[in-house]
């Protein structure tokens, strides 16, 4: 079922975490605008129908023609859907509630699992990255994204309760891997919202860092106000405030991400 991958030159990872309220479209938006910063090409894919990695880039959501619905329909390709943010310097495939209905659209179609794999096969040759922001529960548009992607990126805070959640994420990365997508693997943990001060914090990093070792990033996105503001401004915080503690932490994960990309 692995039919056609990307060409080396596009790396397609899906930000993903089953757990909601993570910082996964903070991670996103971003990773993706910090990308744009050191000089990547970048899409930003939005498969969340609420839209907010689109409002969160700049885009609205409400005026948008053609989104990630159309492509994953068949009725448009990503070149016809995606729009340009200035602000941001990256491309973005927008999402809005429209996309609730794709689910069970894609109920009785063939392929239904791929259809966002094919349409990003041919979007490749033009970026160096390909991010997908996917909500938090494992339906068909997760899975529209798993398949499509060469790896997973999962943000998760350092609590007791995020370690279960990860458990669930690692099984359902294995059993994509198994029977839909021989290429998908984790690419790593990065740890968010962090706070140093708190013990519990730092245990869990630790506990984290002996389980999975060079899995874990170096970097670690502190728990910042400046990053939680930037979303009411339409913007990733990388943009909003390039001079707060946790933009400057976006910008290092994304060269990290660059250098890594180098060693695979």
């Amino acid at each position: 079922m692995s039919g056609a991958r990307p060409p080396t030159g596009a790396r397609v990872f899906c930000v993903a975490n089953q757990k909601g309220g993570v910082g996964k479209t903070t991670t996103t938006v971003n990773l993706a605008a910090g990308l744009a910063k050191v000089g990547q090409r970048v899409l930003m894919i939005d498969l969340d129908p609420q839209g907010n990695a689109t409002m969160g880039s700049g885009i609205d959501k409400r005026k948008l023609e053609l989104t990630v619905y159309d492509v994953l329909l068949e009725s448009a390709s990503i070149a016809e859907a995606k729009v340009r943010s200035e602000k941001c310097g990256y491309d973005v495939l927008g999402a809005n509630r429209e996309l609730a209905g794709a689910e069970v659209e894609l109920v009785d179609v063939d392929r239904r699992d791929q259809r966002l794999k094919q349409a990003v096969v041919a979007a490749a040759p033009g970026y160096d990255f390909i991010l997908i922001d996917c909500p938090p529960s494992l339906s068909m548009l997760t899975l529209n994204g798993l398949c499509s992607a060469h790896g997973v990126i999962v943000p998760m805070q350092c609590e007791y309760f995020a370690l279960e959640g990860l458990t669930d994420l690692v099984n359902t990365i294995k059993q994509v891997h198994a029977n839909m997508n021989k290429d998908l693997q984790i690419i790593g943990l990065l740890r968010v919202m962090f706070d140093p001060r708190i013990t519990l914090q730092q245990q869990v990093s630790d506990q984290l860092k002996s389980h999975f070792g060079d899995k874990v990033f170096n970097t670690v996105i502190p728990r910042n106000v400046r990053l939680a503001e930037a979303p009411s401004y339409g913007l990733p915080g990388v943009v909003f405030d390039p001079a707060a503690r946790g933009s400057i932490a976006y910008v290092d994960f994304a060269q990290e991400m660059v250098e890594r990309i180098r060693k695979m």
